[in-house]
């Protein structure tokens, strides 16, 4: 698939526009298509629910073939940029990691989320530096999302926690990132403090707690992502339907916001 680093220099223009750039996170082809016809201006992956509809749990258990044949097929279906969410790469080896992000470059997308978890920073930054030099060869501008877990996993005391986020930022932005992402960050002095000191475009995730949108904007944040609660309300919605259909066979009406099978085809033909 050709590559196309006007998306990606598109893709980085929309964390320096006038508001957040808002991201309802995809996990397959149809997904993303419906998220794009609605409005997205850009289209994000879930890893969790990429993997679950793949039938691998989360967490760098999705075999890479998967990752990169899921991002062709978004890529194949959308015309605004697409960015994926790869985890840690699913690989401890940065060459890997590289190599991961060059297929996908390959398959359409211009950006990706990398993530330390519980692993030592100084192993996101060699993932980082890789990728970022493999992007720089395909002659592409990669959007590199680094993320952090200071705040989800509870690496640190609470009490520490703005200071490590800070030093784990300042620390991928040597290494090549384009932005930080911070997931479970929602007190605001917090995220204005990050924010501030961070000086890469700042990603959270909705999060119960978290301010309005417009309170974030105005304490710094760039980009906000849903992650996966979007594929949880899909498929929680199908286990009910699925539910009550098994206990008598009987369907009255479409489900409440169910599209027709005209519509379905339509969105997808008509990308």
């Amino acid at each position: 698939m050709t590559k196309h680093p006007e998306l990606a220099t598109a893709f980085h223009a929309l964390h320096h526009g006038p508001e957040p750039l808002i991201l309802a996170n995809a996990w397959d082809a149809g997904s993303a298509r419906l998220i794009e016809s609605v409005g997205a201006r850009a289209i994000a992956t879930t890893s969790a629910g990429v993997a679950w509809v793949h039938g691998y749990p989360d967490g760098d258990a999705l075999p890479v073939p998967l990752v990169i044949a899921t991002a062709a097929a978004i890529a194949r279906v959308i015309r605004v940029p697409l960015t994926m969410d790869i985890e840690a790469g699913y690989s401890d080896d940065p060459e890997a990691v590289g190599r991961l992000a060059a297929a996908l470059i390959d398959a359409g997308a211009v950006g990706v989320n990398l993530e330390d978890g519980s692993a030592p920073p100084d192993a996101l930054c060699a993932k980082i530096a890789q990728v970022r030099r493999v992007a720089g060869e395909l002659g592409v501008d990669l959007y590199i999302n680094a993320r952090t877990d200071v705040y989800l996993r509870g690496l640190v005391p609470e009490a520490n926690r703005v200071a490590e986020a800070c030093a784990r930022a300042a620390r991928y932005r040597a290494a090549g990132a384009s932005g930080i992402f911070v997931p479970g960050l929602v007190e605001p002095g917090a995220i204005a403090e990050v924010a501030g000191a961070v000086g890469l475009p700042l990603n959270l995730i909705a999060w119960p707690g978290l301010p309005p949108l417009a309170e974030l904007h105005r304490l710094g944040v760039r980009r906000l992502s849903a992650g996966s609660s979007i594929a949880q309300a899909a498929l929680g919605r199908a286990r009910v339907l699925a539910t009550a259909f098994l206990r008598d066979g009987h369907r009255d009406a479409p489900a409440e916001g169910a599209m027709t099978h005209r519509e379905l085809n339509a969105l997808i033909a008509g990308r």
